[in-house]
């Protein structure tokens, strides 16, 4: 695949603020299942996700913390789902992120004030990506991205097609819960944020349909549950040649009002330009 980064779970920043920022594909990996870590980290995704929450039963917690915390003593940078705010396990996994300093990915997020204790229980060391992923997360989403430490929303449509009583496939029912999202990133000054998983993991058809129907709302990346599924990802959230040389030429017109191709170019039509411009130059 193209335009991923050499290691795929070593953010480049101290703390991975810029790696998340800048993330097309995030690959989940059970945190139950160490002997799958190296295969996730080669496999090209921009970020590795190790899960401690739905992919690891309650009697194997403690266990796949453990794997984890070796993971990361070992020099490794993944980002960590850890087990939502108020289950038993929650505290013992903060405690290990902080202790590491990883990137941590919250589950369930709707909750400011929890988010807050996150933030101050990591010390601040711990970018968060706030998982939205209830029916109360997407209503109290801009809220959600303005708390302290959110770098990054993403978007649980599994577990919020669940909680609405739809199928988690469907376009038209989680349009608004989508958009919602996407707005409330924009409006915090936020980048982006990060779109669901396609479960259909062979159906390369459904997985263009959702990469392609997740960049028109707004989302720059996307939640993947297998390796099969990055190539797509990284090059359906990526710029594509006509965009940027549209780009191109919008710059090339100059700063002032005028017209490219037949259509009025302002400051905001530069801006768009700016940014296109900007996403291919820090993915190659």
């Amino acid at each position: 695949m193209t335009d991923a980064p050499e290691v795929s779970d070593a953010p480049d920043a101290p703390d991975g603020r810029e790696a998340i920022v800048a993330a097309r594909s995030f690959l989940f990996v059970p945190g139950d299942r160490p002997d799958r870590y190296a295969k996730a980290h080669a496999s090209g995704a921009d970020l590795v996700i190790i899960d401690l929450e739905d992919a690891v039963a309650p009697a194997d917690k403690d266990a796949a913390r453990a794997h984890v915390a070796a993971w990361l003593a070992a020099g490794h940078r993944p980002v960590v789902r850890v087990n939502a705010p108020g289950t038993p396990w929650s505290e013992a996994d903060l405690a290990m992120a902080a202790e590491h300093g990883c990137p941590v990915m919250v589950p369930k997020s709707e909750d400011p004030a929890a988010l807050s204790e996150i933030a101050a229980r990591t010390a601040g060391r711990c970018p968060l990506i706030a998982l939205i992923e209830t029916a109360r997360g997407v209503l109290r989403a801009h809220e959600v991205s303005e708390a302290p430490g959110v770098v990054r929303l993403a978007f649980g449509n599994v577990d919020l097609a669940a909680d609405l009583g739809v199928a988690h496939d469907d376009h038209l029912a989680l349009a608004h819960a989508r958009s919602q999202v996407v707005l409330a990133a924009a409006a915090a000054g936020l980048c982006p944020p990060v779109d669901g998983v396609t479960t259909a993991v062979r159906d390369a058809d459904a997985l263009t349909g959702d990469v392609t129907h997740g960049r028109r709302l707004g989302f720059a990346g996307k939640l993947c549950i297998h390796p099969a599924q990055l190539p797509t990802v990284a090059s359906g959230f990526a710029p594509t040649d006509a965009e940027l040389a549209w780009a191109k030429s919008v710059l090339a017109a100059g700063g002032a009002v005028t017209t490219v191709d037949g259509q009025m170019v302002d400051k905001p039509v530069l801006e768009r330009a700016r940014r296109l411009l900007a996403q291919a130059g820090r993915t190659g």
